[in-house]
């Protein structure tokens, strides 16, 4: 049998987190098929059941029939929970102790889908544990043209996870007793405009005190108004002047596959996601204390603000940094014991939900937080934003590596040699000692804490990334665009 599967290779779409390939070119429902089969067999899922759900993605429903097929094939029974945000597959692994994948390509464009896998107990499935190995066997049964029948084939069967989902998160955070918010949410046409509804509306459970002002509730993966990125700018205007216009109290927007959350005052302006995830670190914190737990750990990426870290030592608790990437907090999450863990991407984490990432949750924790309390957002995420970061800013460069070198030659020449500091930039911030950390990527910082940057190569995208921070706006611009006039000159 030949299928235009044969020209494929897996290794275009296989990342070191998740699966993610445009339709039709690196990922077709053959490849699915193949990985639906691989799956099964890597993970020893035979006879055992096997989550399977998608996104709002027109390609997602092919490609959910076809990896049952292959997994079924395998002797995989396939229970399909249908039309779901991540979190939802995280939830499911983790109450019913069962592997699975969801199709979504999260924030990439419409042309794109993927896959994120999960063992059970929703343990993240990456290039450590066992996400290459699938592609290895699926790329097999690709290039033998044929996946082999088990002895035992699987079964498939339907199930409705919404409901459950959405009574789990409101144990963890209630927010009936919270005075009334005005809320607008952007579902940017991804799972948020099914999930809200059911978590903070009234349509599946009792209605909280919150007034849902919504923006692009209607499910399509053509995504028509904008996409559905919240991290880049442009595509929080609508919520920004939705907000305003309202007079609300705060502003939520999730990404396609309603995983991350960023959230804005009722002035319009963005609360950082460093910001958010002290704000949620503390009560965490304070929870875990509360509890008899005598020093929560808090789980942060190095491109988080610093202070996290620092909110976290005075709170009594202990932080600690890892790489980007949900996998891998996920299990630096599970290896700690941490109650909570936070990404600048707006990425969350909390023991209480199998150690998974969760932006509904996150946004409750925030809900909660303001509804606690008389004053405004604005005032509340002040508490928690004492620097002034940058964004993430990328970059599309040829040569990562050459680019970086000559950042290291500038801001820290030893560094580039080998040494570990170095003398930054005269026309940056003149005279400043700097150390190095070579942990997901390069990290410059002044050794008088006034600043730092990191540059680090996107794993799904052909960027190199920039994030800064600084004790002031002044001296944040001078080092961002001192970094990026490098970066970016010809070479």
């Amino acid at each position: 049998m030949t299928t235009a599967a044969d020209a494929i290779d897996l290794r275009d779409s296989f990342k070191a987190y998740d699966v993610r390939g445009i339709v039709g070119e690196t990922i077709t429902a053959e490849t699915v098929r193949a990985v639906g089969a691989a799956f099964v067999d890597v993970l020893g899922l035979a006879g055992q059941t096997v989550l399977v759900g998608g996104d709002m993605r027109p390609s997602s429903p092919e490609f959910i029939e076809a990896f049952a097929e292959g997994a079924t094939r395998r002797g995989g029974n396939v229970q399909r929970i249908g039309l779901i945000s991540t979190d939802m597959l995280y939830y499911a692994a983790g109450v019913e102790q069962a592997a699975g994948v969801m199709f979504t390509a999260s924030h990439n464009p419409a042309a794109y889908n993927g896959m994120k896998m999960a063992k059970a107990g929703a343990v993240p499935v990456s290039s450590d544990t066992g996400l290459y190995e699938i592609r290895d066997v699926a790329q097999g049964y690709l290039d033998a043209g044929e996946i082999p029948a088990a002895d035992a084939q699987g079964s498939v069967t339907e199930s409705d996870i919404l409901t459950g989902y959405a009574e789990y998160l409101r144990s963890l955070v209630d927010l009936s007793g919270i005075r009334p918010l005005k809320v607008v949410v952007d579902a940017g046409n991804g799972m948020a405009g099914k999930t809200t509804p059911a978590v903070l509306g009234g349509e599946v459970l009792e209605a909280l005190p919150l007034e849902i002002t919504p923006l692009f509730f209607e499910l399509d993966g053509t995504f028509p108004n904008h996409p559905a990125n919240p991290l880049e700018p442009e595509n929080l205007r609508d919520l920004q002047r939705a907000v305003v216009e309202h007079g609300a109290d705060i502003g939520l927007a999730f990404d396609g596959d309603a995983d991350r959350c960023f959230v804005i005052d009722e002035q319009g302006e963005p609360v950082s996601p460093s910001a958010v995830t002290a704000l949620v670190a503390r009560r965490e914190i304070a929870r875990a204390k509360a509890a008899g737990e005598e020093t929560p750990v808090i789980i942060h990426n190095l491109i988080t603000s610093r202070a996290v870290p620092e909110l976290v030592s005075a709170d009594g608790g202990r932080a600690v940094q890892t790489r980007v990437g949900h996998s891998f907090i996920k299990a630096v999450m599970a290896s700690e014991g941490a109650v909570f863990g936070g990404e600048h991407s707006a990425h969350y984490y909390f023991r209480d939900f199998f150690n998974a990432d969760t932006g509904m949750l996150a946004a409750m924790h925030v809900l909660a937080a303001l509804g606690e309390q008389d004053g405004p957002l604005s005032t509340l995420g002040a508490e928690y934003e004492p620097y002034v970061a940058s964004g993430e800013i990328n970059s599309q460069v040829e040569d990562k590596d050459a680019a970086v070198a000559a950042v290291l030659a500038r801001f820290a020449p030893q560094a580039a040699d080998g040494g570990a500091s170095g003398t930054a930039v005269e026309d940056a911030v003149a005279g400043t000692s700097t150390s190095v950390l070579r942990m997901d990527g390069t990290t410059v910082s002044a050794a008088d804490g006034s600043w730092w940057f990191n540059l680090r190569p996107s794993n799904t995208e052909p960027f190199l990334r920039y994030n800064g921070e600084a004790k002031d706006r002044a001296t944040m611009e001078t080092v961002r665009d001192a970094v990026l006039a490098i970066v970016r000159a010809p070479r």
